[in-house]
């Protein structure tokens, strides 16, 4: 049996190789040069005997077997992290550092309201974020690269524990000269599936506004838009449609020197639940009911 094995720091390059595609944005994700990380994946092939990585000027292509050393590679470091985490864990409760993943239709809403007594009331704390969409975030939670993910439900997550936050009542926002003249509670009827704006796959949100609207002719005509929900009540301004927002984003202010006029959508089904989720049986558990408390109460 041998007794070389792959060292941490080996196979973090080789998923961040396989991450980006890219030696160079993986060396840059990874904080060290392209060459010390192309070194440390010859020295991880040479170590196995097998080629995990393709190379050619233009492409990155990882062999059959190199997917499932990936594979594997992100369990490892998912349990290194794990390991790492059972330790801080045992020290002061919401204290070091704290990964989290937050989706862009909660982020710009709800975070600058919360960040400030957050610092003051958990010095100890060193929470860093990343925005990325639902199913981004999600794969960024079960491959290792974060501790936690703030999101709206319900989402497929896979096997995961949550918080329940809060919820989020669906609004339809409309240019204020619409000649429908929207009344207090929109039905989803009034809703034209030809002006309707929704963000692109991977944002839960547009999935959240179907479900709501229980109209299966809105999947196929409603126009899917890779940006972000200021950028669709712009176009909402110019008389270019009509969308749908989180009441969270009207409270923070999205709609401020606009002529948009947002009514709340009438449907059983017109909420979203925001909520902490993270690695089922993670030993930061405590930490991360604790960050939810600290939610609910901003």
């Amino acid at each position: 049996m041998s007794t070389y094995l792959p060292t941490i720091k080996q196979l973090q390059y080789l998923v961040a190789l396989h991450e980006h595609g890219h030696f160079g944005r993986a060396a840059e994700a990874s904080f060290v040069s392209q060459s010390t990380l192309s070194a440390g994946i010859r020295e991880l092939e040479s170590l196995l005997g097998v080629t995990l990585v393709e190379r050619s000027r233009r492409v990155v292509r990882f062999t059959t077997l190199g997917e499932q050393v990936v594979e594997k590679a992100h369990r490892l470091l998912r349990e290194a992290e794990e390991l790492s985490d059972l330790v801080r864990a045992s020290g002061k409760p919401l204290s070091g550092t704290l990964r989290m993943s937050v989706i862009p239709t909660i982020a710009p809403f709800m975070l600058p309201r919360i960040l400030p007594r957050l610092k003051k009331e958990r010095p100890d704390l060193k929470l860093f974020l990343r925005e990325e969409t639902s199913h981004d975030a999600v794969e960024s939670l079960h491959h290792g690269r974060v501790d936690c993910v703030l999101l709206a439900l319900p989402f497929a997550t896979g096997e995961v524990d949550k918080a329940h936050i809060a919820d989020d009542r669906l609004h339809v926002a409309f240019p204020k000269d619409d000649p429908r003249d929207p009344p207090e509670v929109v039905h989803p009827s009034m809703i034209d599936e030809g002006r309707l704006l929704l963000l692109e796959d991977g944002h839960c949100l547009k999935e959240h506004a179907l479900a709501a609207c229980n109209r299966p002719e809105l999947r196929a005509s409603a126009t899917m838009i890779g940006t972000s929900l200021h950028t669709l009540v712009q176009m909402v301004d110019n008389d270019l449609g009509l969308t749908m927002l989180p009441e969270m984003a009207i409270d923070a202010g999205i709609l401020h020197d606009t002529q948009v006029v947002a009514r709340p959508l009438k449907s059983q089904a017109a909420s979203r639940e925001i909520a902490l989720i993270w690695r089922k049986n993670s030993p930061r558990k405590a930490d991360f009911e604790l960050l939810a408390q600290e939610l609910r109460a901003g």
